[in-house]
This record gives C-alpha cells, structure tokens and sequence, in this order.
C-alpha cells in the first residue's frame, strides 16, 4: 500500500482535454503553466459545482496585465549565494529539493522558476560546506517543488546529513502534496519525521476545509515527536470568507494541526484573478479574530522580497 502514492503521483489529469472530460466542463484551457491534477485531489471535488472552491484552484486563466504583478514576485534567485540554496534571512536557509508537485495551483508563485538550474540534490555538497560555515543558521527549510515529491529513501539520506550538522536545531518541510495526495504519507515517512534527532516542523499547504479528506486526516495523525503547522493563501473565490476560514482552522486544530500563516497572494502574472485587495483582507481577518480563539487564528502576512510582513 505504501508505494500507491508514487502511482498516484504519475497518474494525474494534465490537460485541458482530460480535465473536461473529467469534469464534464469546458472551464479548462491549456496555458503557459501546465494543468496537473492528481486523481486523489480531483476526487474531492463536486463536479455539478463549476465554482467548487477546490477546482478554481487548478484552473488556469489568462494573464490579465494588472500592475504589480509579475513572474517572479518574490526574486527568490536574488537571495542564492550557492545553486539550491536562498538564504533571505539570517538564521534558516531554505533548499529548493524537488522541482516537481504533485499539483500544479494556478497560483504558484514558483511557477516560472528555473528549477533545473537551481536544484539542492545536485548542489548538495557545496550546501553543506555554505551551511557549515555560517554557524549562524540554526533552521533548514526543504521547499520546491515539493520535497515529498522524494522518494522516502532519499528524504532519509538528506535529513541524516542535515542532521549531522551540529548547529541545525530544527528541521522544517513545507508540503502540498500531503493534503492533495494523502497516500504519499507512508508508514515509513511518518517513522523518518518522528524518529529525526532534531525537531522537525511540517507544514502543510491547505486552503480550504474540503480538503480535508478522510484518508488525510487519518494518516497526519500518525506522526509523533513532529510539530504540524499550516499555512494557506488567501483566495478571492476559494476561502476569502469568515465562516470558511473558521471552519477550516477548526478543523485543522482538532486533527492536531495548529494554523500557522494566512498569506496574502504573492502576485504572480496570471494568478491576478485570486487576488482579494489588503483592504477587504483586513476586514475579514479582523472579523475572523472576533470570531476564533487566539491560537486557533494564523497571522496575516505578505511575503516580501526582503522578509515576510505580520500585517496584524
């Protein structure tokens, strides 16, 4: 059963063709940013529904040429001393470890990256001899791509030599692919992330509480001795409302998942249509705060190229 995910992974909707026929619609059109849907996620989905907030997720739209948006808002490659590597702030690094999701959100801000010219695993050495010698970074954050998009095996091997690196204390894994394809939590990752010498955060990647299926719900709570953390994008359409928000934090708590981020949208060229304004951002994030316990309310932030900003 445990090797179903890397099945799952390969079989998924990546057309505009199969997505219509799969949904029996015609909202689907073939862009710059190639559709991938895994069947896992694609499931969840109400197909009477045409504004299913999961399926306006992955469909792709047309870049409108709104200011301020671009195809690479955040400049990560400004901020690579060394291939695979950004070092944006002073005590974590972050390593590019997979160029490949499992899906593909239509409001990626990663989506023009040069993944094959910035890749960690083949870089891994020099990464090493980098972190080794700043003795200021304490934290490793894997991104992508998706680093569970790695087989088990080398997500072992890469968390032991990060391990081996006396001053890294912590150990965070951002991921999408846990929520869209829950089969990818294997017996094995969750005995890799419980059993690692030094603490381990994961941080899951989900917007709204239909995301939640059974089989993700029943596998997070596997792990032991891991932080679990969320973080979603606010998404004009998708979960821009209190009672959604609500839901969704409330349901991540009692799963043992603590809201971690609300990130506005990072405003990337063709994502223009998610964008919800700072001002009704603020609104509802003030509603939402009135309407949650403290700890079960993620901040708002915008990620900026120079750092991350708490807006509240």
């Amino acid at each position: 059963m445990d090797d179903n995910w890397q099945y799952n992974l390969r079989n998924t909707l990546k057309s505009a063709d199969s997505c219509n026929l799969f949904f029996q619609s015609q909202q689907f059109q073939d862009q710059s940013f190639p559709i991938k849907i895994p069947l896992e996620f694609a499931n969840l989905i109400n197909k009477n529904d045409p504004n299913d907030p999961l399926l306006k997720q992955v469909i792709s739209a047309p870049i409108q040429a709104q200011s301020g948006f671009s195809i690479s808002p955040l400049d990560d490659e400004k901020y690579m001393p060394i291939t695979g590597l950004i070092h944006k702030y002073h005590n974590r690094v972050l390593l590019i470890t997979s160029r490949v999701c499992a899906i593909h959100c239509q409001y990626c801000f990663r989506q023009n990256f040069n993944y094959t010219k910035h890749d960690a695993i083949s870089n891994y050495l020099a990464i090493e001899d980098y972190i080794r010698s700043h003795s200021q970074i304490n934290e490793v954050i894997l991104s992508g791509g998706d680093p569970l998009s790695l087989s088990d095996e080398k997500l072992a091997q890469l968390i032991e030599k990060i391990e081996n690196i006396p001053h890294i204390k912590n150990l965070r894994i951002h991921t999408r692919s846990a929520v869209v394809t829950p089969s990818r939590i294997t017996t094995k990752l969750i005995d890799i992330l419980s059993k690692s010498k030094i603490n381990v955060v994961l941080v899951t990647h989900i917007n709204h509480v239909n995301e939640l299926s059974d089989v993700f719900t029943k596998a997070i709570q596997e792990f032991n001795n891991v932080t679990l953390l969320n973080q979603s994008v606010l998404l004009k359409g998708v979960n821009d409302s209190v009672s959604i928000l609500s839901k969704l934090s409330t349901e991540l708590f009692e799963i043992g998942i603590l809201p971690y981020y609300l990130h506005l949208l990072d405003k990337v060229s063709g994502a223009e249509h998610f964008l919800v304004s700072d001002e009704n951002a603020q609104k509802l994030y003030k509603t939402l705060q009135n309407s949650l316990s403290g700890y079960l309310v993620p901040r708002l932030v915008r990620d900026e190229n120079l750092k991350s900003k708490t807006l509240f």
